[in-house]
């Protein structure tokens, strides 16, 4: 049996935690690219910058047309077709990024009008050049993860956060003018570009040319997934756009704020998927079905240790930390960001990752349109019966029911049972661990609430220190008695 330092050891240099912490290496100065534009902004020219990068955010993932995401089932099992799947997603991403750069250069008025922000017409053009840069890049990271360049693809999430942050800030601070965040996003954006095409051309060097066979195949996994990526992307900012157009930038503003995302989420969920994702496909490719079901509860465990204590912390420090960073202008969205902050549980399932694994990406269209009808019919009456909470609680209960829906399929393909399905128990007490945090860090905080900026600090600082040393006591203790870590290993799987 490993020593509880060889298992620990392990869990540190994962490749999961080199993905994690490249990201976390741009973390903050990308989380604090809204903080600073809030102090430089007044508050309707804030909300318009929220707007644009909303209707950017939606456009990227509609226009990749699952073509950079298939790269993670296709570059892992096919040894000498890879740089036919990897030019076949650059060319595609290419082309859809000249598309939807013209069709928002088009249609820039009209989506002012829609949005109810006339402002925003004059700035589109430029949002459409910074989305097709950024699309010919999409494949950047992916192909790295997929080739098993954990360090590199660290290297580069890492590196392309900080500068992303630089030439955002750095432009509004010197100007005070939102124009030049777009330039700044532009030259970030161009940069990336030159970095992705010197690693294709130098990773697959002759081999990077399109074929007909592999294309066709190619397709026929991407375009369902891409299908049910646009129907995810829409209900997922569906309730953004409703507000957008029913109120006033301003508004819209304080809405923005409520649904604030907090980047670390991505930064720790996506790489995990990813590494689950390559990992499953190899075990499939070499016969190894029997290792899928630890694979998927070691993810989820990873994630759960992680996600439960940061939504303990965010439910307790939620007021102070939305005044201190973003001014008591934003005192209203306190309660839409305490409901929000919910959503943060739901990667801790990394269901998409499983369906991609089998293919299942025309379930996962179907699940989508099954969400985007019940955020659709029923987000008019949450709004008008709970003001702009009811668009938070309409898109978090299609979140349910969504992945309901997807862990009953994960079942089916992973054999599993309800008991085995997930790791209850290490599950549960992570839960409780991080609700046992809570308290002595509400305590801290309400101590030092004449000073809010002290009480984040040393609130945080409790709650870390009492649930890391929660965690150490318990694994220390189920180590002894010979049974699964919490975290180290996930429980053995029982027939279903």
């Amino acid at each position: 049996m490993m020593s509880l330092l060889a298992r620990a050891r392990a869990l540190l240099l994962g490749p999961e935690i080199v993905l994690t912490l490249g990201r976390t290496a741009g973390f903050a100065a990308t989380f604090f690219i809204p903080v600073v534009l809030v102090r430089v902004f007044d508050q309707g020219t804030f909300g318009t910058y929220k707007q644009l990068f909303l209707v950017f955010t939606t456009l990227y993932f509609i226009a990749q047309a699952g073509l950079a995401e298939s790269l993670f089932y296709f570059v892992p099992k096919t040894e000498g077709r890879r740089g036919m799947y990897v030019a076949h997603a650059a060319l595609g991403l290419t082309t859809m990024g000249l598309v939807s750069g013209a069709l928002l250069w088009a249609g820039a008025p009209a989506i002012g009008a829609w949005l109810n922000n006339p402002a925003l017409a004059a700035s589109l053009p430029w949002i459409g050049a910074f989305l097709f840069l950024m699309l010919v890049s999409a494949g950047l990271e992916i192909v790295l993860i997929a080739r098993g360049r954990f360090a590199w693809a660290a290297m580069s999430y890492g590196v392309s956060d900080l500068l992303r942050a630089a030439l955002f800030i750095v432009p509004a601070l010197l100007t005070r003018r939102l124009e030049w965040v777009l330039y700044g996003a532009v030259a970030f954006a161009a940069v990336r570009v030159v970095v992705t095409l010197g690693y294709f051309a130098a990773e697959f060097r002759g081999a990077l040319r399109p074929g007909p066979g592999a294309l066709k195949e190619q397709l026929a996994y991407a375009l369902p997934f891409g299908a049910a990526v646009l129907i995810e992307a829409i209900q997922g900012n569906l309730h953004q756009y409703v507000v957008s157009a029913r109120f006033d930038a301003a508004t819209f503003a304080l809405y923005a704020v409520g649904c604030l995302q907090i980047p670390f989420v991505d930064f720790v969920a996506g790489p995990a998927g990813n590494v689950m994702m390559v990992r499953m496909s190899e075990a499939r490719a070499a016969g190894e079905t029997g290792s899928l079901l630890p694979l998927w509860h070691r993810t989820t465990l990873r994630l759960a240790l992680i996600f439960f204590p940061l939504t303990a912390l965010l439910l307790v420090l939620g007021r102070d930390l939305i005044v201190t960073l973003f001014t008591p202008a934003y005192a209203g969205s306190v309660p839409l960001f305490l409901v929000w902050s919910l959503a943060i549980l739901f990667p801790v399932v990394q269901t998409d990752g499983v369906l991609r694994v089998f293919a299942r990406t025309r379930f996962l269209l179907m699940v989508n349109v099954i969400r985007l009808v019940l955020i659709l019919g029923s987000i008019s009456w949450f709004l008008s019966k709970f003001g702009l909470m009811g668009a938070v609680l309409a898109t978090l209960s299609g979140m349910i029911v969504a992945k309901g829906l997807m862990l009953f399929e994960v079942s089916r393909r992973l054999e599993a049972g309800v008991r085995t399905l997930l790791p209850w128990r290490g599950l549960a007490e992570t839960a409780a661990l991080a609700a046992v945090a809570a308290a002595p860090a509400w305590v801290v905080m309400k101590a030092l609430d004449e000073r809010p900026l002290a009480g984040l600090a040393a609130a945080g600082l409790t709650y870390a220190t009492i649930y890391l040393a929660a965690l150490a006591g318990l694994q220390r203790r189920r180590g002894a008695g010979g049974g699964a870590l919490i975290v180290l290993r996930p429980q053995r799987a029982e027939a279903g």
